[in-house]
């Protein structure tokens, strides 16, 4: 893409945009930048009248009934097939429900437990030391359970540390501060030539980037139904083994450490002892969340609206043109203000967002945010050092090229009058 370097040409970009239209689909406040996709996805149209018909008609009218009338029982599984599509894995494959935490612990501790029966040398879980903290904390709690170590390690030593010790090693494929990118066909290639088991966390990639589970020949995968995917706030998560491990989970005798109901494969004789379901049934748990499936639902059906406009591949390719205009803009508006790119500047190594790094961060971010550009702040750690960072997610589903343009104006705008320093953007709230 040619360089941009007026207002009017993003404007022309936008008029072009084949995948423009989409934006329509989104409940966006007026005179809003929302660049904060990564973190809660926004609010598709549809999905307040379709949650609203399953209060009303489904729940308030059908009541029990609509398990079977409504197909809610079946509800989870047409959505799973919605997501396989996104992240290259096959129909019946992926299972939705619960938090991606909850969901980390089955999949982690299964592949824990397949190693132990057939590598029971192997004694380590690796992780990214600037991985998502819930991943590390579930990381400990599955080694401290299963009787292994876990050990963190920087991005950039990861061949290195993969030895003989290591049986999984778990990975976010976009790191949420960052954004730096793995290569996932490379790294599970590496992993698996090193004798490791890979647990893939997609919470920032499905929906943002191309993923191919089975391209890359990954084992297990996890990931978020409210960032990208737009499913609302707390929507459930999704996870997705590979059929081989399901199919030697049968063959062993071994579980996944959660056994629910659900995941019975007759749940309706209601026994009790459990017998897992086939396949990715093992990993359910608990009875689904209804009316945030539905709204999960919605999400997903705009991404099928996508796939008529060349659907992962475009979405692509806007978000790494939306993300190279936005950091050049930038950089060249907002020169020696103390702002330094966090986010690989190569495409094949940035997810959907960029990230810059700034000791006052938090209070820039707070006024960028007074506004009407919403991004986030993540705090950094001397002992690490890690820095403070402005993120600034884009979504193409809905993100626009002039939208780049004039946050990057903002910026521009809030650096230069320091307005940042003003108290009220000092202080603190809940969440950051």
């Amino acid at each position: 893409m040619a360089k941009i370097s007026t207002r009017d040409a993003a404007l022309a970009l936008d008029a072009a945009d084949a995948l423009g239209p989409l934006r329509d689909e989104f409940a966006l406040p007026e005179g809003m930048i929302y660049l904060d996709g990564n973190s809660l996805g926004a609010l598709p149209r549809r999905t307040a009248a379709r949650v609203q018909q399953t209060i009303e008609a489904e729940w308030g009218q059908g009541l029990i009934r609509s398990w079977n009338d409504a197909g809610w029982i079946t509800l989870a599984h047409g959505i799973g097939d919605a997501i396989a599509e996104l992240v290259g894995a096959g129909p019946g494959e992926v299972s939705v429900g619960d938090s991606t935490s909850v969901n980390l612990f089955k999949v982690l501790s299964a592949a824990a437990a397949l190693q132990k029966s057939h590598a029971p040398g192997r004694t380590t879980i690796v992780s990214e030391r600037s991985n998502f903290p819930t991943d590390l904390y579930i990381a400990e709690s599955v080694a401290a359970s299963a009787g292994l170590k876990l050990r963190l390690i920087d991005a950039e030593n990861l061949p290195d540390d993969l030895n003989k010790d290591v049986a999984v090693l778990m990975l976010t494929h976009v790191n949420y501060r960052s954004g730096r990118m793995h290569d996932m066909a490379g790294t599970t290639r590496i992993a698996h030539a090193a004798g490791a088991l890979v647990v893939w966390d997609l919470a920032h990639s499905a929906g943002a980037v191309p993923v191919d589970v089975h391209g890359v020949d990954a084992d297990f995968a996890v990931g978020c139904g409210y960032k990208y995917l737009n499913g609302g706030p707390g929507a459930p998560a999704f996870v997705w083994a590979h059929p081989r491990h399901t199919e030697r989970m049968d063959d062993e005798g071994l579980r996944q450490p959660l056994c629910g109901w659900l995941g019975h494969a007759a749940p309706f004789d209601f026994t009790p002892s459990y017998r897992p379901a086939a396949g990715i049934g093992r990993f359910v748990c608990g009875t689904p969340p209804i009316l945030a499936m539905r709204a999960l639902q919605c999400g997903l059906e705009v991404f099928s609206e996508a796939k008529g406009k060349g659907g992962m591949t475009a979405l692509r390719a806007k978000s790494t043109a939306l993300t190279d205009l936005f950091i050049e803009r930038v950089e060249q508006r907002c020169l020696g203000h103390g702002l330094e790119l966090a986010t690989p500047r190569e495409r094949a190594e940035r997810g959907s967002q960029v990230s810059f790094a700034h000791s006052d961060g938090y209070a820039i971010m707070q006024a960028l945010i007074a506004r009407g550009v919403i991004g986030d702040f993540r705090a950094g750690h001397a002992e690490s050092g890690e820095a403070n960072l402005l993120r600034f997610g884009f979504t193409p589903l809905y993100t626009r090229f002039v939208d780049a343009w004039d946050a990057a104006e903002a910026i521009a705008d809030v650096l230069a009058s320091a307005i940042w320093r003003e108290p009220r953007f000092g202080r603190r709230a809940a969440v950051t």
